[in-house]
């Protein structure tokens, strides 16, 4: 086993070590550091997130840097505010011996005078976001010109985030014989044209393989109706009592609203998303460091920087939009040699992704049944049991055990027990006793989501020549009837008409909105298709090919005749347009903005 020792760090560095208590290092300080030690080069190293990386870079670069010129000589790029706090925090803690180091944060949200004035008090090494770092550069208030090192970290997520162009910018001002070191969870394509135009001839570690997730993680998933995801989270969380998680939502709406039902419920939650403020959103971190919120709901970009190592669980309340992004989030919790487990809430439509992850990560999911309610009950009753007995006594309490003790006189010990512990249970057991059943049938694996006596198949006259394509018109559809994001599903969008489907309970729903319903001074017209979705199919059940554009791109009556029916439908008189049943005094609806 190599200790710190053989890596080549001096006596003020190995002394900080020793206060922190690191034994050994992790496989990605024992690649970089003696590399970056030894030579003045430029290195890509791919590593995931918590797997040690500040310290790859931090150690070399305080070992290299002159810590008795003020000449700023550092500067290290970290895509967020919180993850700038932390490398410039631990920057500190590494080099508590080294006398006369200054590091600097520099971040949104925080006055731009004040970090000014730390700089140029002599700012060895400077830890900036892009936005800011570039907004200093613009006013002359930081000279980058004679830096020796620079730190890209988390590039790909910066890259996500948008700063492809200030980075760009940045490093223009920095002098081209600096050795630039690049650390990141992944690898695409924008990462690598960074690497490309900013470095030559870079080292190259790889810790796992390229976007693999660590082996300290495993990947769930489990199958539920789209409308039935939060009540899925709640019973994730009860079955299991000591949970420390992050849980990610797509969306800074989704986000609050799931943290403020949770709230609602009774558990120890919280949210942290873009529409915070900076003072919000360092009480919230707080309170999560401590462990006063045991589940933190956030979005992918607020949750960057995150830097928690004892996170039990990162539940995907939705999966991201990009795949890699899942890698990520993962990456949240298995930190500082310590196992978690990464869970994932997907709805039919979503099976396809979790295959699509598993070749990126190279790793498998394992399918799990959503847990009972007397399952649950049992875990928890359990959980208490086990917190009761390693209770230590506190002895305030024998000043009123007489009274206590003459309370329960009669009352036998296995009594006294099922007394003490239905109180818990019988919590438990009352909500689950009447909690529908979660679990949902996982027709699509293998294959196309088969056709279901659930599901209602619909026809819709707009399509292509409006403006849609699927995504357009599934979010279109869903917002108008304010559905969940996996209520809609099966969207086939043709030139002037299109199909979608929603589960049968909603029938009503869709069929009533959609009377009389005008958008953009056009009526648009739903009904029902017997077309379930396996398969092109006309309003009559009648199976019909798909038409071949290379035999010069003729449509079929059918479709001819559809689009005729739409267009009177479009244009003809109000009676014509109601559907029986409806009442004549609907009013008419304009999209929801």
């Amino acid at each position: 086993m190599i200790t710190f020792q053989e890596l080549g760090l001096n006596q003020d560095l190995l002394n900080a070590i020793t206060d922190l208590g690191f034994t050994k290092p992790s496989e990605v300080q024992e690649k970089a550091i003696p590399a970056l030690l030894n030579e003045e080069r430029d290195l890509v190293a791919l590593a995931q997130t918590g797997t040690g990386k500040t310290a790859a870079f931090g150690f070399p670069m305080l070992q290299k840097i002159d810590v008795n010129s003020r000449t700023t000589q550092g500067l290290i790029l970290s895509p967020t505010r919180e993850l700038c706090l932390q490398i410039t925090n631990e920057l500190k803690l590494y080099g508590k011996y080294c006398k006369g180091l200054n590091v600097v944060a520099v971040y949104g949200g925080a006055s731009i005078t004040e970090q000014a004035k730390q700089i140029k008090k002599g700012a060895q090494i400077i830890v900036a976001t892009p936005g800011r770092m570039k907004d200093m550069i613009s006013r002359k208030l930081v000279d980058i010109s004679k830096i020796e090192y620079s730190v890209l970290d988390e590039a790909d997520e910066m890259l996500n985030m948008g700063f492809y162009e200030d980075i760009t910018d940045i490093l223009s001002y920095t002098p081209e014989d600096k050795s630039t070191w690049l650390f990141s969870a992944t690898m695409p394509k924008e990462v690598a044209a960074i690497a490309r135009k900013f470095m030559y001839d870079p080292i190259e570690i790889t810790v796992g393989n390229r976007n693999e997730s660590t082996n300290q993680v495993s990947h769930e998933y489990y199958l539920v109706n789209g409308r039935d995801r939060y009540l899925a989270l709640k019973r994730l969380a009860d079955a299991n009592p000591d949970i420390f998680s992050v849980i990610f939502c797509r969306t800074k709406r989704d986000t609050q609203k799931v943290a403020e039902k949770l709230v609602e419920d009774g558990y120890s939650a919280g949210a942290l998303h873009g529409d915070l403020s900076q003072n919000q959103r360092d009480l919230v971190m707080k309170a999560f460091r401590n462990k006063q919120i045991q589940m933190l709901v956030a979005t992918d970009v607020a949750a960057r920087g995150i830097d928690v190592d004892d996170i039990t669980h990162v539940i995907n309340y939705q999966l991201p939009d990009e795949i890699e992004t899942y890698t990520h989030r993962s990456g949240r919790t298995g930190r500082a040699g310590k196992t978690g487990v990464s869970m994932v809430i997907v709805a039919k439509s979503e099976v396809r992704k979790i295959k699509s992850i598993e070749r990126i990560i190279k790793k498998q999911f394992e399918k799990k049944d959503m847990p009972s309610g007397m399952e649950i009950c049992e875990v928890q009753l359990m959980s208490l049991a086990n917190k009761m007995h390693n209770t230590e006594i506190n002895h305030e309490i024998d000043a009123f055990l007489d009274s206590i003790n003459e309370l329960f006189e009669d009352t036998s010990k296995e009594e006294l027990i099922k007394k003490f512990f239905s109180v818990e249970f019988s919590r438990f057991y009352d909500y689950y006793k009447k909690a529908k059943d979660l679990a949902v049938t996982d027709s699509s694996e293998g294959g196309d989501r088969a056709p279901s006596n659930n599901e209602t198949r619909y026809f819709i006259n707009v399509g292509r020549k409006d403006g849609y394509d699927w995504m357009s018109l599934k979010d279109f559809i869903k917002e108008v009837l304010e559905l969940g994001r996996d209520d809609v599903f099966k969207v086939d969008v043709k030139d002037s008409f299109s199909f979608f489907n929603t589960d049968k309970s909603m029938e009503k729903r869709v069929l009533d909105f959609f009377t009389d319903f005008k958008y953009n001074d056009r009526f648009v017209n739903v009904e029902i298709t017997e077309n379930k979705g396996g398969g092109r199919r006309d309003r009559s059940g009648r199976g019909k090919k798909r038409n071949d554009s290379k035999r010069g791109g003729r449509r079929s009556s059918d479709s001819g005749n559809r689009s005729e029916r739409v267009g009177r439908r479009s244009g003809g008189p109000k009676s014509d347009r109601r559907r029986s049943g409806s009442g004549s005094d609907r009013p008419r609806r304009s999209r929801r903005k």
